[in-house]
């Protein structure tokens, strides 16, 4: 005979591992998660859009202002000077081309008529450097001597501007220290603007001259700045709402969810155990009326010591019927329609069906007025809701007390009705596990009642509300919706 202790444990493969329970999925946190990052996308999308939008209009449209300022500078001095067979100004900036294009043009004319135009140019406001370019990309004139006479090459945006024959503009944030035309003679605060501007022949075919002017427009900037300060403010703020109000609605959607779940949850707990409950039932009841009636049969034929062993069955057989009929009572899908029913009504039938055991016991009811109001429910199954909550008072003031009905609040669509009394009340853990199917701290209670009351307040769109402390007392209120009529 094999002696040797036995293990019952299961052996777990090496290498293999309890997968642990999946965490249900939080769609609250999720969405506020993922609606942030692409509400902050689109809003750093628009801001950026938006900004880049703000500067290259603003400075467009000061490149436009600009342009058109030096044509009808270099038009007026033109006609100014009234010099013959000299229709532009680009015709007299170049010096080199004085002799072999104007050797008819008086010297001092020419000089004259660029110095005054030039001196235009030196002295437009905000301005930290100018050139002026020969078609072959020579410096002609510039407000820093030390630039004349270079040839620039490389610029790609002076190389267009000739090439295009257009006005070109562009805005830097930054002082480049390696474009050799951008040697100003003050160095630009923080932005700062160049413009090409084209200086035609007259027929405007042949660009004659490229006026290059660096501006750091101080007002422009300010102005910029702020529409930019106002811009960021406004999609900030604006998406700032859009989150709070999509996560507004989806935390109520979520809770929404959360409590229809909670209540399908329910649902099928309960129709889970009233298949259970009515299996039970039905096998318990034919042995119970057996039981009952052998014990009926001793009691009428024995009537010596047994009599009291006797009694004590026909009692237990009946408290085990009358926890069959609450289990199943309670456990019943409620599929009544709501009707309008009158509360006054319905609150006195429940106390006359108690009224002598409330006399019995030495509870006083204060019965405040009630109004003439009907509510949604059913008739019997307030009744019921009633009478549970009067016998749990009841049960509550063994020694006797207060028994309070009152109406502590109306609206238009809704009443709170509460029940008060002065019994031993509950602690906090009896209070948190009190519309606990089966959990009771009544002896041999079945602990259904508060149950009910819950199911058929929520039934009817109502609730219940529990509030108690131990030694002072227990209060219900239940929260009833009134009917059309009412």
């Amino acid at each position: 005979m094999d002696l040797a202790p036995r293990s019952d444990a299961i052996e777990v493969p090496a290498g293999s591992e309890l997968a642990a329970p999946r965490k249900p999925f939080n769609l609250l946190r999720w969405y506020a998660w993922v609606s942030l990052a692409i509400i902050l996308s689109v809003a750093a999308g628009l801001g950026l859009i938006s900004s880049r939008f703000i500067i290259d209009e603003s400075v467009e449209r000061d490149a436009l202002l600009t342009a058109q300022f030096i044509t009808s500078i270099a038009d007026a001095e033109v006609r100014h000077v009234s010099i013959p067979n000299v229709r532009t100004m680009g015709e007299l900036l170049d010096p080199r081309t004085d002799r072999a294009n104007l050797p008819d043009v008086d010297p001092d004319a020419r000089r004259k008529a660029r110095g005054e135009f030039l001196d235009h140019i030196a002295h437009l406001p905000d301005m930290l450097l100018a050139n002026i370019y020969a078609p072959d990309r020579t410096v002609i004139w510039s407000s820093n001597p030390a630039l004349i006479g270079r040839l620039i090459e490389g610029d790609d945006d002076l190389d267009r501007a000739f090439q295009y024959k257009m006005r070109v503009s562009a805005s830097y944030h930054n002082f480049e220290q390696a474009r050799s035309e951008q040697k100003f003679v003050t160095p630009p605060e923080q932005l700062f603007i160049e413009n090409y501007i084209p200086l035609f022949d007259a027929d405007g075919e042949q660009v004659t001259a490229m006026v290059e002017i660096y501006k750091e427009p101080h007002d422009l900037i300010v102005r910029i700045e702020h529409g930019l300060i106002l811009i960021w403010l406004a999609i900030t703020v604006g998406a700032a709402l859009v989150y709070v109000g999509l996560y507004g609605i989806m935390h109520r959607a979520a809770r929404l969810l959360a409590v229809q779940q909670k209540r399908l949850i329910n649902s099928e707990t309960y129709v889970a155990l009233g298949e259970v409950s009515s299996a039970v039932a039905h096998s318990l009841r034919n042995p119970l009326a057996s039981i009952r009636s052998s014990a009926e049969l001793a009691q009428a034929f024995d009537e010596g010591p047994a009599q009291r062993q006797v009694n004590d069955i026909i009692s237990q057989v009946d408290r085990m019927s009358q926890w069959i009929r609450q289990m199943l009572q309670s456990l019943r899908p409620l599929n009544d329609e709501a009707v309008a029913v009158d509360l006054s009504q319905a609150v006195q039938e429940s106390l006359q069906t108690y009224a002598v055991p409330l006399a019995r016991g030495g509870v006083t009811l204060d019965l405040q007025p009630l109004p003439a109001v009907q509510v949604l429910g059913h008739p019997a199954l307030l009744r019921q809701v009633f009478s549970s909550l009067i016998a749990n008072a009841l049960e509550s003031m063994e020694q006797g007390g207060r028994l309070r009905i009152e109406v502590v609040r109306q609206k238009r669509r809704s009443l709170i009705l509460r029940l008060s009394d002065n019994g031993k009340g509950m602690n906090e853990e009896q209070l948190r596990m009190a519309f606990r199917p089966f959990f009771t701290t009544k002896q041999g209670g079945l602990g259904v009642g508060l149950v009910l009351v819950k199911r058929i307040m929520e039934r009817f769109g109502g609730t219940v509300r529990l509030s108690s402390s131990e030694g002072h007392g227990t209060r219900v209120s239940l929260i009833f919706r009134l009917a059309e009529s009412s």
